[in-house]
């Protein structure tokens, strides 16, 4: 193995744990040694690749955020049909919401000071946009579904998806659910979702 190779392995090894400590686990404050302990590198390491810990979660953050983007919008500008579409996104964010389920929990909560300067290509977004709303009104007139704006049909797909995960430790408490029977929960949410949006 070359060096370049070496240090690009470790790198990565090391964002990867942080982004299970951080986001899989919900340790936000996890130090730099316990990353290190984690990882199986020594806590130098973490200093001489990322400068520090706190820059290394404002990485794993970006990056994790930015993927998601990134694969949104590759499928709603795709040429599948809409419920082909919806379905292949509610699979990636609800695989997401079972391998990360805290990540949207720090998203909304630290929305203005860590998430405000995460890239936006706002061409990208705009024929997204455009393409999402060209379909719904297809959809509607073939009465596959009910009327609904693209703004209302937008927040009611993120909400039935990201609410589960924001509310994980109220709802586990309240139902009385442990972490299997929770991802259950949301492995069922593809479904439960699809049969409220589509008559």
């Amino acid at each position: 193995m070359s060096k370049e190779q070496h240090k690009i392995d470790t790198e990565d090894l090391i964002k990867q744990t942080a982004k299970q400590l951080f986001f899989g686990e919900g340790k936000f404050k996890a130090t730099t040694q316990e990353i290190a302990d984690a990882a199986g590198v020594n806590r130098t390491s973490i200093n001489y690749y990322f400068r520090s810990r706190d820059n290394l979660f404002d990485i794993v953050l970006e990056e994790a955020i930015n993927k998601v983007n990134d694969k949104h919008y590759t499928i709603l500008i795709s040429d599948l049909p809409f419920r082909t579409k919806l379905e292949m996104w509610l699979d990636d964010e609800l695989a997401s919401a079972i391998k990360y389920p805290f990540l949207e929990v720090y998203i909304v909560t630290q929305m203005q000071s860590k998430c405000k300067h995460i890239r936006r290509n706002k061409n990208d977004v705009q024929l997204a946009q455009q393409a999402l709303e060209k379909e719904l009104a297809e959809e509607i007139k073939q009465g596959r579904m009910k009327p609904i704006s693209t703004t209302q049909f937008m927040i009611n797909i993120a909400s039935l998806v990201s609410f589960p995960s924001c509310m994980r430790p109220l709802l586990m408490d309240s139902f009385d659910l442990d972490n299997e029977r929770f991802t259950q929960i949301i492995k069922e949410r593809k479904q439960v979702i699809l049969d409220l949006i589509f008559k």
